[in-house]
């Protein structure tokens, strides 16, 4: 957690006005005992009603000042455990929207999100702690047995037994439970996990029964997790009836030891008040002490997942600030020799990938599952950098390029459509906010969306639901393929992003591209043969190897691999077309 304080520095005045106003609540309630022991020892005493009525009133004032300093207190501590959860989350998601690929495949979708929400309230709830009680319940518990033995010194020696026995319960308590509560977190992380699974694959699921099992794998890791729960609980539970019989034990005593005292004239009857008044803050001061040791065994628990987000770097940085000149008549992308492989992996991903695209041309790419389709186009907008070798784009290794600039020249439409909530406009100017609405239609109906659009309602301004889910597959992978092509990229990569239209809609949007992205270098990834047969340039690749480059008569001439692609999709005769 001590790394995190630098979040605390914006909050200075409300971490140091805060304590003490709690600190000078804390001193009221001291006083408190002594002002009740004088009401009894000389207005009740006395039958004085006037000086009952005085002290009274002063009780009431002490109250309305203590209450008036733990409002400001909580004031104060809302303001700075609020603040710095705002500005914490801010920084985490600036952090997370840094990382490449890599660090998100490591830390997983579901753990980002949980530490995102649930670890950082739970550093709030820290602060607002820290700053509303670390101070007032130490003091009260030692500013009581201060007190106590201003009062009378022989029966303050009962606080000397009591308050080290009630420490001893805590700390047992303590001392077992504390340990469970990180195992906790990391078991909320497999429910948010199961959760997100689920949620996202319930057409799956339902698709093919697994409800039941489902259902049965979340409550497995429910019942994990509230198992560890009960255990916690038990060893809990202890903590108050334990104190509280020290704590009645400690009254007996003084009740039984004070009675004596009164009996000599060493010890008024108020002093006795005051002695039980004094214990009873002790216990409360100690069991809160017990709680903040809970909740900052807790924070400490996400502060590490927080600081291990924050403290990672990047595995993909940006090395250059300002835009980079193109070099005129280079070939818009250049493989030279490229290896990749994924962290973990035990073989890599990419072997040895040279090719050369020159601007304008069309590329397509084919190969089996699992043969790096996917993991070669996402070298080129640098979602990963290479194990060895080098990406060229328009001359220039990416790794020369602002993240910004690179990205605006290539566009890229993933495998899986996403779309944003938000109207069909916003969605495709996510590229080019200044595009008009007659570029929005033109990239429209290349995409082979610009029917299914004219036919809504409010065209445009229709309403993306989250996740598009007022949308088919089919219109989503078209209006991913429009937001691209909106932006006016110099390399345009469709990563197997027509696999869910039809043949005419897929022949239609080939036709299209051709037609409408003269001077547009397009890579083009796909399961089909027929997608691709028409590009300049077609690679071929088999489990990460360069299986083959060059046209589609020249493949399926001389590569088998290729040529067993189309004879399993096509007929003999169409293939050799």
């Amino acid at each position: 957690m001590w790394k995190l304080r630098r979040f605390l520095a914006s909050y200075k005045k409300q971490v140091v006005l805060g304590p003490i106003f709690k600190w000078l609540e804390a001193v009221m309630e001291l006083i408190v005992p002594l002002v009740m022991a004088s009401i009894i020892d000389v207005g009740v005493k006395n039958r004085d009603s006037g000086y009952v009525f005085r002290m009274g009133g002063l009780l009431l004032v002490i109250a309305a000042a203590s209450l008036g300093c733990a409002l400001i207190c909580q004031y104060f501590a809302s303001i700075a455990s609020q603040g710095v959860g705002t500005n914490l989350r801010k920084e985490m998601y600036r952090k997370i929207n840094s990382f490449s690929h890599a660090e998100l495949d490591r830390f997983g979708t579901h753990s980002l999100i949980t530490r995102l929400t649930n670890d950082i309230n739970q550093l709030q709830v820290a602060v607002a702690m820290l700053i509303r009680l670390v101070v007032r319940a130490p003091f009260l518990a030692i500013g009581a047995v201060v007190m106590a033995f201003l009062i009378d010194v022989k029966l303050s020696l009962i606080f000397v037994v009591v308050f080290p026995l009630i420490v001893g319960v805590l700390y047992f308590v303590m001392s077992r439970s504390v340990p469970f509560f990180k195992v906790m977190q990391k078991k909320l992380d497999r429910i948010s996990l199961i959760t997100r699974e689920n949620l996202e694959g319930a057409r799956v699921i339902r698709a093919f029964s697994k409800q039941t099992s489902e259902l049965n794998r979340f409550t497995a890791a429910s019942d994990d997790l509230a198992d560890t729960s009960v255990r916690v609980g038990r060893l809990s539970a202890l903590l108050n009836p334990l104190t509280y019989v020290i704590m009645n034990l400690g009254i007996v005593a003084i009740l039984w030891f004070g009675g004596f005292g009164v009996d000599s004239g060493r010890l008024s009857q108020g002093e006795i008040i005051a002695f039980i008044n004094y214990m009873t803050q002790i216990l409360q001061a100690l069991i809160v002490v017990a709680d903040l040791v809970v909740v900052f065994t807790k924070a400490s628990a996400s502060a590490a997942r927080v600081n291990e987000v924050l403290e990672t770097e990047a595995s993909v940085c940006e090395e250059a600030s300002a835009p980079v000149e193109l070099v005129k008549n280079a070939p818009a992308l250049v493989f030279d020799d490229v290896t990749f492989g994924y962290a973990g992996a035990e073989e890599p991903s990419l072997l040895h990938i040279s090719l050369s695209l020159q601007p304008g041309e069309t590329l397509g790419v084919i190969g089996g599952t699992g043969s790096g389709k996917s993991t070669f186009v996402s070298l080129i907008p640098r979602f990963y950098d290479t194990n060895s070798g080098n990406v060229w784009v328009f001359g220039r290794d990416v790794r020369e390029y602002p993240f910004l600039q690179l990205r605006r020249l290539v566009g890229m439409v993933p495998q899986k459509a996403a779309v944003v909530s938000g109207t069909i406009a916003q969605n495709l100017r996510w590229g080019n906010p200044e595009a008009t609405d007659e570029e929005l239609w033109s990239a429209l109906e290349t995409a082979q969306a610009k029917s299914f659009v004219e036919a809504l309602p409010k065209q445009l301004e229709t309403r993306v639901e989250q996740g598009g889910k007022n949308f088919s597959g089919g219109q989503k992978q078209r209006l991913t393929i429009a937001r691209a092509l909106a932006a006016k990229p110099k390399i345009l990569i469709l990563d197997d992003s027509s696999s869910a239209l039809d043949f005419a809609t897929d022949a239609a949007l080939r036709k299209a591209l051709r037609d409408n992205t003269r001077g547009m270098t397009v890579i083009m990834v796909s399961q089909r043969a027929s997608t691709i047969r028409n590009a300049d340039k077609i690679l071929v690749l088999d489990d990460g190897k360069m299986a083959g480059l060059g046209t589609h008569e020249e493949l399926f001439k001389d590569c088998a691999v290729y040529r067993e692609i189309c004879l399993s999709q096509l007929s003999a005769e169409e293939a050799a077309k």
